[in-house]
């Protein structure tokens, strides 16, 4: 038997996300954000511009990074990525933005300037970075298990 539901119409400005604000730290993309060499590679960003200071001042070279990323890994347009993100408190934090906002925080057609300025080699070498700081991490996990073993062991 099938009984219709009565059906309210919803104002969207009444709707209230049940988002209490924290990320899972087991999430997939707080975890490679944290596998990323940031820092190590911002320095060599800023040598892909010009320094008379003309136009608009660039996006960081997490939101650089972080968007190619999000784009091969998601396997999405440049569009797609852009509104994935927009969407997504994971993916906003992937990039470093520190609070969610449901506003695009670039346009799509930036990511064509992303892949410019950010070559094959560093992207090769972050590659590598990061395969070195999930290997030590799973070396720093199996060393406490060890220990935890051996505590209760004893």
């Amino acid at each position: 038997m099938y009984r219709q539901a009565e059906i309210k119409v919803t104002i969207l400005e009444n709707i209230e996300l049940k988002f209490e604000g924290k990320l899972a730290i087991d999430n997939r993309w707080v975890i490679m954000s944290e596998l990323i060499p940031w820092s190590e590679f911002e320095s060599e960003y800023p040598k892909n511009f010009s320094e008379l200071g003309i136009g608009a001042p660039a996006k960081s070279f997490r939101i650089a990074l972080g968007s190619l990323i999000i784009k091969e890994r998601l396997g999405v347009s440049d569009r797609e990525t852009v509104e994935q993100i927009r969407e997504n408190p994971y993916l906003q934090y992937f990039l470093g933005i520190a609070d969610y906002s449901d506003k695009a925080s670039f346009k799509a057609s930036i990511l064509v300037h992303f892949r410019q300025r950010i070559g094959e080699e560093i992207i090769s070498r972050i590659n590598r970075r990061m395969v070195e700081n999930k290997s030590e991490r799973i070396g720093e996990k199996n060393q406490e298990k060890s220990r935890r073993k051996r505590r209760a062991e004893k």
